[in-house]
């Protein structure tokens, strides 16, 4: 028997990807396809939308209370009407929306208490290997080292810096004692800024159509060494969702990441 997916917002760039690589897959059937209610292709079929042969579903606006796992690509402002439903009909997430607030963190956390949930500021194999290393790299350079994160994006992201990036950064404070988020600095501008000790540098890029490119820059007064992640295709991430998916609804109530999926440690 297959489990059954709900993909909420279903109608966008990855949400047609997730859906057209479910179909190839078949360890899911797709039994609903969401997006916000004022969307123009609401009640089109999604096996259209996506590009492959039609479904028996249409696209609609309505969280169904019927399903075993949701992967949920939207926007922040519909993140926590998506973790409250998994919550209250037992169905377990792949969360890989970014720009959440603390409060909704503090919300995943608690559903989390009642079902399985994967959150993931980025979905590839790549970038989670990154995750793991860039804290182990800057505790093993020393303080000797300024740390630099640069993001690039295409021009229509929303939020800045990217979830990725924040990840990266998170992970070097965490594994060298630094200050998070207070130890960020967000670009620079002015006369008079001289790089201080102990901060990161963050910066994005905003341009064309860039799926995903984050390189940390660690550099001392007599080298430099870099670790870059470069996305090819948007195809990377939902393959990487959907492993999440499997992985996830077989798995018991908790909050999980990427590594654990991956079995990274």
């Amino acid at each position: 028997m297959k489990y059954s997916l709900i993909v909420n917002g279903a109608a966008g760039r990855m949400g047609k990807r997730i859906m057209a690589f479910a179909c190839e897959d078949g360890f899911f059937s797709i039994s609903a396809a969401i997006e916000h209610p004022k969307h123009p292709d609401l009640g089109k079929n999604i096996g259209q939308l996506a590009g492959i042969e039609a479904l028996n579903v249409a696209l609609q606006s309505q969280l169904p209370s019927a399903g075993d796992v949701m992967i949920d690509f939207s926007l922040p402002e519909a993140a926590d009407a998506s973790i409250r439903h998994c919550a209250d009909n037992n169905i377990a997430l792949v969360l890989g929306t970014t720009g959440l607030s603390a409060a909704q963190f503090e919300l995943l956390r608690q559903a989390a208490g009642k079902i399985a949930i994967v959150q993931a500021t980025n979905m590839s194999l790549g970038m989670n290997l990154l995750f793991s290393l860039v804290g182990k790299v800057a505790k093993s350079l020393g303080a000797e080292y300024d740390i630099e994160i640069i993001e690039a994006h295409h021009r229509f992201k929303k939020d800045a810096p990217s979830g990725s990036a924040l990840s990266l950064a998170e992970a070097i404070c965490k594994e060298t004692g630094r200050s998070y988020p207070g130890g960020l600095v967000h670009g620079r501008e002015g006369k008079d800024v001289p790089r201080q000790a102990g901060e990161i540098g963050m910066h994005a890029v905003r341009a064309g159509d860039i799926i995903g490119q984050h390189t940390v820059l660690y550099s001392s007064l007599g080298e430099s060494v870099t670790i870059a992640h470069n996305a090819h295709t948007r195809d990377t991430f939902a393959r990487g969702a959907l492993r999440a998916a499997k992985w996830v609804v077989e798995q018991k109530p908790g909050l999980y990441s990427m590594k654990d999926v991956l079995g990274l440690q």
